[in-house]
C-alpha cells in the first residue's frame, strides 16, 4: 500500500471569490462515508472542497441504508451517491417524511447487477440473455453450490435483494454474499488467471469495466412495481422478477437545515456534478493506485481544478 501526501495549492487556496460569501457555522459539516471507493473518496473530494472555503468538516463511517435517516434526522449533513437501484426506496421513504431533500441528479447514469467478464461468454454464447445463463448454472458451480451456479453478490447491508429475483425467476443459482467490495474483484482477478466463468454483483460508474470488459445480464426489463407488487412482472406470484433499472440516477441528499446554518457550502452542494469516468476515476485512485482515500481525494482535486473551481468561485 503507498500513500501519497499532497497538500495541494489547489485545494488548500481559497479564491478571492470566496471572500464575498455570506458566513456558514463554526460548527463541522458531517459527511458519511460507506463501504465502496467512489462513495469514499468523493467525500473526501467534497469534504476537502469544504475546507478549502474555511468549513470544518467530519466523516463518519454509516450505514449505508440507514444513513437517509440520519440526514433526515440531522445526524449527518448530507449524502452524496444515491443510487437509484440500491438506495432508492431508502431515500424515498426518508424523503416522504420530511427532514431532508433531493439536492440534484450528478451528470452520472448508473446501472447495478449481476455482471460477468466478457470471457465467461465464450463458455455461454446465450448471454447476456438471464435465459441463457440460468442453462448454464452448471458452468458457475463451486463445492459449496454443489449442482448449482454460485452467484457472487455484494455486501448483505447492500440489501440487493438477489436471492428474492433467483427465487422469483427459477434460477439455480445460490447467492453467495462477499464481505467487501474489495473482495469481488478479488474473485474477478482470480477468475481471469484461467479464464474460469463468473458472475458477479457490479456496477457502473466503475474503474473495473476499464480493466475487465464485460457485460451485464439482462433480465426481464425493469418497471415501476416489479419489486413491490406481483402482478408486475413475468412471475404473477412473486416480486423482484426483473432486473435493476438500466439507465439509474445518482443523486444528492442534504438535510433540510444545511442551506441555512452552512449557505456557501450548501450553493457549491447544488453546483456539484460528477460523471461516470470522473467517479470512475476517483475509484480507480483507492483501488488500483493504492492511493488512501483522503490522498486520493486531494489528487484528483489537484488534476482537475478546471472542474471543481468554478463550483467554489460561483459564490453563494
Amino acid at each position: 500500500m503507498r500513500t501519497k501526501v499532497i497538500m495541494s495549492a489547489a485545494v488548500l487556496a481559497v479564491s478571492s471569490a470566496t471572500a464575498s460569501f455570506a458566513e456558514d457555522s463554526s460548527d463541522p459539516i458531517i459527511i458519511p462515508t460507506h463501504n465502496w471507493s467512489s462513495q469514499i473518496v468523493m467525500s473526501h473530494v467534497v469534504g476537502q472542497i469544504f475546507e478549502s472555503m474555511g468549513n470544518s468538516v467530519e466523516y463518519v463511517s454509516t450505514d449505508s441504508q440507514a444513513v437517509y435517516e440520519s440526514v433526515r434526522l440531522g445526524d449527518v449533513t448530507l449524502e452524496l451517491e444515491v443510487w437509484e437501484g440500491a438506495f432508492g426506496p431508502s431515500f424515498e421513504a426518508a424523503l416522504a417524511k420530511g427532514g431532508l431533500h433531493d439536492v440534484g441528479d450528478h451528470d452520472a447514469v448508473t446501472r447495478e447487477d449481476w455482471w460477468y467478464p466478457e470471457w465467461t461468454k465464450e463458455s455461454c454464447p446465450g448471454l447476456p440473455d438471464w435465459e441463457a445463463l440460468n442453462a448454464c448454472a452448471e458452468l458457475f458451480a463451486t463445492p459449496e453450490t454443489g449442482d448449482k451456479g454460485r452467484f457472487l453478490g455484494g455486501p448483505v447491508d447492500w440489501l440487493k435483494h438477489d436471492q428474492e429475483r433467483v427465487d422469483a425467476l427459477g434460477m439455480n443459482f445460490v447467492v453467495v454474499n462477499a464481505g467487501s467490495a474489495s473482495a469481488l474483484w478479488a474473485e474477478v482477478a482470480a477468475a481471469e488467471r484461467d479464464k474460469r466463468p463468473v458472475v458477479i454483483f457490479n456496477w457502473t460508474p466503475n474503474f473495473v469495466e476499464a480493466l475487465y470488459p464485460g457485460e451485464f445480464v439482462e433480465f426481464p426489463t425493469y418497471s415501476e412495481g416489479c419489486k413491490t407488487d406481483p402482478a408486475v412482472g413475468p412471475n404473477p406470484s412473486a416480486t423482484y422478477d426483473c432486473g435493476n433499472p438500466a439507465n439509474g440516477y445518482l443523486k444528492k441528499a442534504a438535510w433540510d437545515g444545511m442551506k441555512d446554518k452552512w449557505p456557501n457550502a450548501y450553493s457549491v452542494l447544488e453546483k456539484i456534478s460528477f460523471t461516470n469516468p470522473q467517479i470512475a476515476e476517483m475509484a480507480k485512485l483507492v483501488d488500483i493506485d493504492e492511493f488512501e482515500p483522503e490522498d486520493a481525494a486531494a489528487e484528483w482535486l489537484e488534476q482537475n481544478e478546471a472542474i471543481w473551481k468554478p463550483w467554489v468561485e460561483g459564490g453563494a
